[in-house]
């Protein structure tokens, strides 16, 4: 007996010292890889005209996150611009590169957010593991290439935190495209999808009957969206297309209130224990549906009236269509989606942790004032503005937190959603009382309260879309958004 165990073990020892020998010789892979060649590169030389979709899954909790591949594929042809192709606007808390394997030239680069990053800093990651279906798209190589995911660190440096290799000719990736049953109608086309910003409309929780309402719900938030600026002014820089996805029957899951349903999308409300927070952990379903077309930018419309929506950068918006606020809704989640803008509201709460005060944000549309040499919108300030910027922000924040209380019993009685709303029209009105008075009403300036944070972060104007429900963006919003418009129509 112990002469036959003997080479076993002698194998699993070998084995196990290979195993920590490869996995030292590993992690050097990750700090070494020294990227070459920042520029863009010439598209034809290194890229076939389609998408690759790299699909993977994101585990951790809040202090590990670790990546596994699930499926590496065709996505279509590739809609995003031929010429601009590394993202010199590094927002998001990740970010991806793509560079040539052989030779560390950076073909490609992307900043992002996901579902993963905004759970991790719930309370429920401090208790349990958790795993989401994510995806990374950009343009098929020619030739194998090294994918490199970051992290922005407790200083908001990017950090490698992921490396893996993609060879397109291997036996784990499929060419193949999906073949789309799924009808598809055009609101607007303003050019090839290569020198245009793209962006799809999918809908959940819209019956089979209910398609004529979807297409009507689908034009109307997206006139909606170009008639807010900077969308107007380059309304010829976009297209939007959009797909129907019929159900059975009408709405989607709110668990909240008890109501329980099974839709194409899995659109829910309730995401992180927030009643309002309308998401999906549906990736792979949502991506391929929305494959059956260009698209950089995704909208899904919530066939709902009850208030809620989302918008995570780079990754999809989210609107309850019925409700009386869907405008306000769709302007303020795109900012999100498209230019990784931040909330600049803080009475309201929130399913995750405010953001330390310590560190200059990397939203473009906060800070935190450290350097005040270097203000991100010091170019635009109004001549004569004081910096910080005084306002009335004592009897405005007084108003903002009884509005919450209110919010919160309201909630909490289950009454009817006009109730909410009017609740919202009476806090509207009394704000724009409140702007009415102030002296630095249209200037840009510095005004402290913005990110979740009372004190410590400021925003550039006194009112934003993205502080009230007002549906106009700041100036300092309006080019953040052409800059990302930029970066995909020329």
């Amino acid at each position: 007996m112990k002469t036959l165990l003997l080479p076993i073990l002698i194998s699993l020892v070998l084995f196990a010292c290979k195993q920590k020998q490869e996995k030292q010789e590993e992690k050097p892979i990750i700090d070494e890889i020294k990227v070459e060649n920042k520029g863009n590169v010439a598209f034809a030389d290194y890229f076939e005209n389609k998408t690759m979709r790299f699909d993977f899954f994101h585990t951790g909790n809040s202090k590990t996150e670790v990546f596994a591949i699930d499926k590496i594929a065709s996505d279509g042809l590739w809609s995003g611009s031929l010429t601009v192709l590394i993202d010199e606007l590094e927002l998001g808390p990740y970010f991806y590169e793509v560079i040539d394997k052989n030779t560390n030239v950076l073909l490609y680069s992307r900043g992002f957010a996901n579902i993963f990053g905004e759970w991790q800093t719930t309370p429920e990651a401090d208790q349990v593991w958790g795993t989401f279906h994510e995806s990374l798209r950009f343009p098929w190589p020619k030739n194998p290439v090294t994918l490199i995911v970051k992290k922005r660190d407790a200083k908001n440096v990017f950090q490698t935190i992921w490396t893996t290799h993609v060879d397109p000719a291997s036996r784990e990736v499929n060419p193949a495209d999906i073949i789309h049953t799924e009808k598809v109608t055009t609101i607007c086309e303003n050019g090839p999808a290569q020198d245009k910003l793209d962006i799809v409309i999918l809908g959940d929780g819209y019956s089979t009957i209910e398609m004529d309402k979807f297409n009507k719900d689908a034009k109307r938030l997206s006139d909606v969206l170009l008639s807010a600026e900077p969308f107007n002014t380059r309304k010829n820089d976009i297209n939007i297309r959009v797909i129907e996805t019929p159900t059975q029957e009408s709405g989607v899951h709110k668990p909240h209130p008890g109501v329980f349903k099974r839709t194409p999308l899995s659109v829910h409300y309730g995401s992180f224990d927030s009643e309002r927070y309308v998401l999906s952990y549906d990736n792979r379903t949502i991506r391929n549906i929305a494959s059956a077309v260009p698209y950089e930018f995704m909208v899904i419309l919530v066939n709902e009236r009850t208030y809620g929506g989302g918008g995570i950068y780079n990754l999809y918006t989210t609107v309850s269509s019925d409700n009386k606020y869907s405008d306000y809704i769709m302007i303020h989640e795109m900012g999100h989606h498209m230019a990784g803008l931040a909330d600049e509201y803080y009475t309201s709460s929130t399913s995750y942790e405010a953001p330390s005060v310590e560190l200059e944000p990397w939203e473009p549309n906060i800070t935190a004032f450290l350097d005040k040499e270097n203000l991100k919108w010091k170019d635009i300030v109004t001549e004569g503005t004081p910096l910080p910027t005084p306002w009335n922000k004592e009897e405005f924040d007084k108003h903002g937190y009884q509005i919450q209380r209110e919010r919160d019993s309201l909630r909490a009685a289950k009454v009817p959603e006009e109730v909410m709303e009017d609740l919202f029209l009476r806090q509207y009105n009394q704000e724009d009382e409140y702007f009415s008075k102030e002296k630095y009403k249209d200037a840009i300036g510095l005004f402290e309260g913005a990110g979740y944070n009372q004190y410590g972060l400021y925003r550039s104007q006194l009112d934003c879309i993205m502080y009230t429900r007002h549906t106009v963006f700041c100036k300092v919003c309006q080019r953040s958004i052409n800059n990302v418009i930029d970066q995909y129509s020329k």
